[in-house]
């Protein structure tokens, strides 16, 4: 053990070296998200992330309303019903029904004659695979989704809606946030840094499902005032605003064009005016084109959320896949709707079940307190080192500190996330990597005892007490992996802390300080060691 390779030294240097560069940068105040206050040009500028509890942000706990995913997939069974019973069979007569709607779980229609009941449950049957078709004596006829396909449709609206908010929360440029999956139908949101949380939260809570819809010109004002529409119609309101008392339209419930085909949504001005400019994916584009070439003189509305933004009239067909919205909109909110845009429509809206705003004045706070607590454990240790071990001692504080500034590097190198529980894993960082060390030291003594030469105590201790660190800290990576694995949040944050630790000490006792006490014993050859 005490005969150290070129090749080690050299990987030791640089590994020293590597360490003390790429933990610089978070000694320098930081301007904003892109650069740093008089930093070198020549070292990275990479710092690590703090946390929802050291810097702030915002905390949102939310729900996704899975029932309305049951309730649109139930919707359009109703539509595709109500065309299946219209179509002319192969005697060229329709099936005779009334009350078509959704009823609870089901869509349920009864059949005026009941010789038409086998008829109508065989057109209805090879509809969607997934419905569970019933009928009874009465004529009534009743199509439900399974439980399998209700909990396949929860399952994906859950795991679609984590991923629009995480293209969301990753437009408004929010490093390192905390997006997963809480319960069955739950999703929390971390944001550290937020300085705007209800922007946030208006962005995450519009569900930006946008449609297009031909507005029905054979309903009247009157008939729209007295609800009085025909089927596959329905009402939609223009949002009431301080310069729009919220006018209602009256729509064919067919889509025309979905939102869903959109690639592209961009902030832009008309007429002095914010409007967002979209464009279509080339099947959206050819449907798009399809739809104003056959309505041109009829109105288009461009429905958001289930209100119409605008019902502009079609004046000539749009070809190339590209048009507009209009509104009256502020340039804000311009901003804000292209963005939810492009990430995409959730597909269930989101309820805010818990809301907590973390002021940076306590992540502060939580800063200070775990730096006095790491000076503090870190000068401790390093006294009790130096009074126990002598000049010994003093390799292993040194070393100490270059562990510190390893764990500092690494975690700027990998960008991750120090919380306030990471603070406590690099305060039990320090205790324990001057552990490796004391072994040594003690083993080194005993080997002294025993009537050793200086060279043969310190390659006996630094042999014999291998095995020791090895155990040791091995039973410790283990279970802060383990707490990585299961763990979540916090857990995760002090487990990623103490692993880095872990090696990083290791490294530092059986690579840093030998060195420091081979370089000393070849210099030197002393004839008795001072430990």
């Amino acid at each position: 053990m005490v005969n150290y390779a070129r090749w080690n030294i050299v990987v030791t240097l640089v590994v020293c070296l590597l360490g003390l560069v790429y933990a610089a940068p978070n000694f320098f105040p930081a301007v904003d998200e892109t650069g740093l206050d008089e930093t070198p040009g020549w070292i990275p500028h990479e710092q690590v992330n703090l946390g929802l509890d050291l810097q702030g942000g915002a905390h949102l706990l939310l729900e996704v309303g899975v029932d309305t995913v049951i309730k649109e997939t139930l919707e359009a069974t109703e539509t595709e019903v109500r065309s299946a019973l219209r179509a002319r069979g192969v005697d060229g007569e329709r099936v005779d029904y009334t009350g078509l709607g959704v009823q609870g779980p089901s869509v349920r229609f009864t059949v005026r004659n009941l010789d038409d009941l086998h008829e109508a449950v065989r057109r209805v049957r090879d509809i969607n695979p997934e419905l569970a078709v019933d009928s009874t004596s009465d004529g009534t006829v009743s199509l439900t989704l399974t439980d399998e396909a209700q909990r396949e449709r929860q399952t994906n609206a859950v795991e679609q809606s984590i991923e629009i908010v995480r293209r969301r929360v990753d437009e408004t440029g929010t490093s390192e946030p905390t997006i997963q999956r809480q319960g069955a139908q739950r999703i929390l949101v971390q944001l550290p840094g937020v300085k705007d949380p209800e922007r946030i939260k208006r962005l995450l809570g519009q569900t930006a499902k946008l449609t297009f819809h031909i507005v029905d010109s054979t309903v009247t004002p009157q008939d729209i005032n007295a609800r009085r529409v025909p089927p596959g119609v329905m009402i939609l309101s223009e949002p009431v605003t301080e310069t729009s008392i919220g006018v209602d339209y009256a729509v064919r419930r067919e889509v025309a064009v979905g939102g869903d085909r959109l690639v592209n949504a961009q902030p832009s001005f008309q007429d002095g005016q914010p409007v967002v400019s979209f464009t279509f994916d080339t099947v959206g584009g050819r449907r798009f084109g399809e739809v104003t070439s056959q309505s041109v003189g009829e109105q288009l509305a461009i429905v958001l959320d289930g209100e119409v933004v605008s019902a502009p009239v079609i004046q000539s067909p749009i070809l190339g896949g590209n048009g507009i919205i209009t509104g009256r909109f502020t340039v804000q909110e311009v901003n804000d709707l292209s963005l939810v845009l492009r990430a995409g429509a959730l597909p269930a809206p989101l309820t805010i079940l818990e809301e907590r705003t973390v002021g940076p004045g306590l992540g502060a706070d939580s800063i200070s307190a775990g730096k006095i607590a790491s000076i503090v454990g870190l000068m401790l240790v390093i006294a009790y080192m130096a009074v126990s071990y002598g000049l010994f001692g003093l390799m292993a504080d040194v070393a100490l500190l270059i562990n510190m500034a390893i764990i500092v590097a690494v975690l700027s190198i990998l960008q991750a996330t120090l919380t306030l529980p990471g603070i406590a894993g690099i305060v039990l960082t320090i205790g324990m990597a001057v552990d490796a060390n004391v072994l040594i030291f003690e083993r080194i003594r005993e080997e002294v005892r025993l009537g050793r030469t200086p060279i043969s105590a310190i390659d006996a201790g630094y042999r014999r007490a291998l095995t020791t660190i090895i155990d040791s800290n091995l039973t410790t990576l283990i279970a802060a992996i383990l707490l990585f694995q299961f763990g979540s949040g916090p857990i995760k944050g002090f487990a990623v802390t103490l692993t880095i630790g872990i090696i990083s000490s290791m490294f530092t006792a059986m690579m840093v300080t030998r060195l420091f006490v081979v370089v000393w014993l070849r210099r030197r050859k002393p004839a008795a060691l001072p430990i």
